[in-house]
């Protein structure tokens, strides 16, 4: 028989401190990547022309809570005068299923829901 050898592995309490340290830099990114896709705030009761923010962000999904009569608009603005940068035209009802319609875009401005006539929607967005 051969003699025995001792195996070690060829990494420091240093080596392995970082990459645990590197593993949870990643995980992090990712939660706040996720956070910023599926939105980190919501505006309820949305029923008359309102800035949601006046940073760039992001517009993650509406709810429609009661129908209305015409469809609305979500534009990348910062103030309810500026209408040139349409993003998502809001339907005029929910969706058949009941569930908010996922939107998903970036603003480089802001966020202005104009909802139509007789909606009231919520928003989500990052």
């Amino acid at each position: 028989m051969g003699a025995q050898t001792n195996q070690t592995g060829g990494g420091s309490v240093t080596d392995i401190l970082t990459a645990i340290k590197n593993i949870v830099v990643a995980l992090n990114n990712a939660a706040l990547s996720y956070n910023n896709v599926n939105g980190v705030s919501t505006k309820e009761a949305i029923s008359a022309p309102t800035v949601v923010k006046t940073t760039p962000g992001r517009v993650c999904a509406v709810s429609i809570t009661t129908a209305g009569s015409a469809t609305g608009m979500i534009y990348d603005a910062t103030n309810l005068n500026t209408t040139t940068a349409p993003l998502w035209v809001i339907p005029a009802a929910a969706a058949s299923n009941g569930q908010p319609y996922v939107v998903n875009l970036p603003t480089d401005s802001g966020i202005l829901v104009v909802p139509g006539t007789g909606q009231v929607l919520t928003l989500s967005w990052s």
